[in-house]
């Protein structure tokens, strides 16, 4: 598979279709020419809650949180994404709608761009991305309503063993601050109990 200046994007890209449908050559073709490679140096925002939301992202290295910012200015960090993840607005960008949240690189992250018209016209042209994507998005849901089941089941404390044993990797690329706004904690509280 050799796709030029982009093959060290692209491997990772298609191991994870892989994890869950089979992808001929030709079809990587098809879909690496549709493709927006990035390079985002750290603390950049690709999507700003309010502006449309035209594209989803692969995570092809680095790392990204979702935040929301309500109408008093409070921040809320509503998801992480680390290497060999997708992130977007979903609502905004399955309904062309607009952002709900912002999307900001917390380190230096390579990425791969899926537009939306891009999108669509690939699922039409490969029906079996319809299936990886079905998957992809199932996952998603299941993944936030354990969030919401783990809110209002847990305290703090306990969430946040729980954040730490299922997700090493994002804890490393955090700030205190961040995970704070994630779990819906002051910095100061979250480091009370870091430090029980």
């Amino acid at each position: 598979m050799s796709y030029d200046a982009n093959h060290d994007y692209l491997i990772p890209f298609f191991r994870n279709f892989e994890k869950h449908i089979p992808i001929s050559d030709a079809e990587k073709r098809i879909i690496s020419a549709n493709l927006e490679f990035m390079d985002i140096p750290k603390n950049d925002v690709v999507l700003s809650q309010g502006n449309k939301v035209r594209t989803i992202f692969y995570v092809v290295s680095g790392a990204l949180r979702a935040y929301h910012l309500n109408a008093k200015g409070k921040e809320s960090t509503v998801m992480f994404a680390v290497k060999d993840w997708w992130i977007t607005d979903m609502n905004g960008f399955a309904n062309q709608d607009l952002a709900q949240v912002s999307l900001e690189t917390i380190e230096n992250s390579k990425l791969i761009g899926l537009r939306y018209e891009i999108f669509e016209s690939l699922l039409r042209e490969l029906p079996k991305l319809e299936r990886f994507f079905r998957i992809l998005f199932q996952r998603a849901y299941i993944r936030e309503q354990s969030r919401l089941l783990r809110q209002l089941s847990m305290d703090v404390a306990t969430r946040y063993r729980s954040f730490v044993d299922k997700y090493p990797k994002i804890v490393a690329s955090v700030s205190q601050k961040q995970m704070a706004s994630y779990l819906g904690v002051t910095p100061e509280f979250l480091s009370q109990v870091k430090n029980k």
